[in-house]
């Protein structure tokens, strides 16, 4: 009595030190499985009060001898069924055990944001397991990587983003191959050293609005050139060479953002051949390449000579993460884009790095994308299903779609009467690089939202796009 510690039964619990020790075999379920459900029959009883601190998954695991994966696996599990809260730098806690588990969806689910172009993110327990384990097994080697790095990545990094652009057919010569801390870094680096104050860069004239914005704080006149469903008009493109002679061309060729147009390799070809005629360097943002099950060549592989080619992991990994790999045309030209870089950035993230090589190498990042491609091939399924096709442009492999409103609708007053129901969706201005833009709004199919989330969302955008704007505009 003196220890101040009291048993509960089998499953225990010291509210000092949150020793935790489940009994997994009265179970008969896989351990993970027991897991939860003793955590589950402790709360219930009583036996672990919301606020309990929870052992370390390393400690649960050294303590009824598991292996970290299977214990982690649990936690996630707990997690998702709303039994436990995560707390940053504090640990693992018991929430309220009236709280509703997450498994036991409600008739209507909350609002979604449609504005936010990430990917779905994981919700499978093992999944999620294997990511968590491989990024607490960095702590081992945390010191170093809280340290300073040498600039473009260690050895390791630089086999790790070579495996990962071959799968995309690109290759990356080590001198020519930087890695930076993120897509918009390496796109700013390669405009820095392209082109100057006042020089022209060409780009789709419904365009990433990332580009725009780079454009304008590295004072660069933004040419916009005609596109249509395979891109941008090759004949445009010469046009403006001899109009305005342009330092580069800004593509974002495969399902593109925001149309979703994936440019064919005939176009690509054509687009090449002007400017090699022009002596036009072409910028290619690949950020989609590992979504498509069978995408185009890029233009690094068919013109490796004069492309800057961007391949950043926002879009199949997470945006988090915050890295990409750029491929220079040349060790010539990757030189200068090194010091930019280093002298911008200083490195990109030694965690960040680390974390990208060992889920590359050991199969993890194929994982996720794996499920990124399998719930957006779903999850656009839904779109097909619910709102008038006539209206939408996609790609069944990607998860965002472009939307061209009806007669009578505007694109500011379908985007109020989005955000008058909790529905956020971009209107296309951002994305118009000249003119007008058109009505027109892009709806994205990622991030937090579930699928039910995203399917009745899609419901209430369906019977907007159905309905007159005239009886939306008594409540917007």
């Amino acid at each position: 009595m003196g220890s101040g510690r009291q048993e509960y039964g089998p499953d225990a619990v010291d509210r000092v030190s949150g020793a935790w020790a489940p009994d997994l075999a009265r179970w008969g379920k896989p351990h993970y499985q027991a897991i939860v459900e003793s955590l589950a029959e402790d709360i219930r009883t009583g036996r672990l009060r919301a606020g309990t601190r929870l052992p370390t998954q390393r400690a649960l695991a050294a303590r009824i001898g598991l292996n970290f994966t299977t214990v982690s696996r649990g936690y996630v599990e707990a997690h998702r069924r709303g039994l436990v809260e995560g707390r940053v730098g504090q640990g693992t806690f018991v929430v309220e055990p009236v709280r509703a588990p997450r498994t036991a969806a409600p008739t209507r689910a909350a609002p979604v944001d449609f504005t936010m172009n990430l990917p779905p993110e994981p919700d499978d327990p093992a999944l999620l397991a294997r990511m968590q384990a491989s990024f607490a097994d960095l702590s081992g080697d945390l010191p170093n990587l809280l340290r300073y790095q040498g600039f473009g990545g260690t050895e390791a990094d630089k086999d790790a983003a070579t495996r990962w652009l071959a799968a995309r057919g690109v290759a990356a010569p080590r001198p020519c191959l930087l890695i930076c801390p993120g897509a918009h870094s390496a796109l700013s680096s390669i405009l820095g050293q392209v082109a100057r104050p006042g020089d022209a860069i060409c780009a789709e004239r419904i365009t990433y609005p990332g580009i725009r914005a780079l454009a304008a704080h590295l004072s660069l006149r933004l040419v916009d050139l005609p596109m249509d469903r395979h891109g941008v008009d090759p004949d445009a493109f010469a046009a403006a060479c001899t109009r305005v002679a342009p330092k580069a061309i800004y593509l974002n060729p495969l399902l593109q953002n925001p149309t979703t147009a994936t440019m064919p390799r005939a176009r690509r070809e054509a687009v090449i051949a002007v400017a090699r005629r022009y002596a036009v360097a072409i910028i290619e943002d690949d950020a989609y390449a590992h979504l498509c099950p069978a995408p185009p060549p890029s233009f690094a592989t068919l013109a490796p000579e004069i492309t800057y080619y961007v391949a950043g992991l926002a879009k199949c990994l997470g945006a988090g993460l915050r890295l990409a790999f750029l491929v220079a045309p040349s060790a010539r030209a990757a030189l200068p884009l090194g010091n930019a870089l280093r002298a911008a950035t200083v490195m990109a993230s030694p965690i960040s790095t680390a974390l990208a090589t060992r889920w590359i190498m050991d199969g993890t990042a194929e994982a996720i994308g794996q499920f990124v491609r399998t719930e957006s091939v779903a999850r656009q399924r839904l779109v097909s299903e619910t709102l008038p096709v006539a209206r939408v442009t996609a790609d069944p492999n990607g998860f965002h779609v472009w939307i061209d409103l009806p007669e009578g609708w505007t694109r500011s007053a379908f985007a109020s009467q989005g955000r008058a129901a909790g529905l956020g969706v971009v209107a296309s201005d951002p994305f118009c690089v000249a003119g007008t833009p058109p009505e027109a709004v892009r709806l994205c199919l990622g991030g937090p939202s579930t699928r039910l989330q995203i399917g009745q969302g899609l419901e209430q955008l369906g019977h907007a796009l159905e309905g007159s704007p005239a009886l939306a505009s008594t409540y917007i």
